[in-house]
């Protein structure tokens, strides 16, 4: 992944979850290791936790 970015919602702290453009998903805590998510799981995850709040 040649770029990660935190959620917003994590401000300064390091207890957080990122994503890579690729999309990967990995944990600020052990950068190193990362698990790849294809562009449909990701897709499928967005909507699952948008339409969360809306059931």
């Amino acid at each position: 992944m040649a770029e990660w970015h935190k959620s917003s919602y994590s401000a300064t702290d390091s207890d957080c979850v990122e994503v890579g453009h690729r999309i990967g998903i990995r944990d600020s805590k052990a950068p190193a290791a990362h698990v790849p998510v294809s562009p449909a799981a990701w897709t499928a995850f967005l909507r699952s936790v948008r339409n969360r709040g809306r059931a």
